[in-house]
């Protein structure tokens, strides 16, 4: 089993920043692309940035520019730098993660808890 904690969360005024962090830990031989979601009430959950185990980054156009995704592999963790935060990014933030548990069986899709970033003044 894998288990995926964020960290980083809270309150924050518009303009200001935040990092998150994600640390995987259990059963893990490999992990492939982490990411991070978020969630806004009444709305589907959509990507904010993933990176992939070489370092290849993708972000939504909405966070482009304000929102860094990063990895640390030998600590298995995932950081996301929000900067310049604005009210529409407030929402449940989930870290994701693609492992490997065991040599050559398929890598999967593995969750967060959540947590939540509030922006307003």
């Amino acid at each position: 089993q894998v288990q995926l904690v964020e960290s980083g969360g809270g309150l924050v005024q518009p303009g200001g920043s935040l990092r998150l962090s994600c640390a995987a830990s259990g059963s893990i031989f490999s992990i492939n692309a982490m990411g991070w979601y978020r969630q806004a009430p009444g709305k589907q959950r959509e990507l904010v940035a993933v990176i992939t185990s070489g370092g290849i980054t993708n972000y939504a156009d909405s966070v482009k520019g304000r929102f860094t995704i990063s990895r640390d592999n030998a600590k298995n963790t995932v950081y996301l730098q929000m900067n310049s935060l604005k009210p529409e990014d407030a929402a449940v933030y989930y870290c994701n993660a693609y492992v490997q548990s065991l040599r050559n069986t398929p890598p999967r899709a593995y969750w967060g808890q959540g947590t939540q970033i509030t922006v307003s003044s």
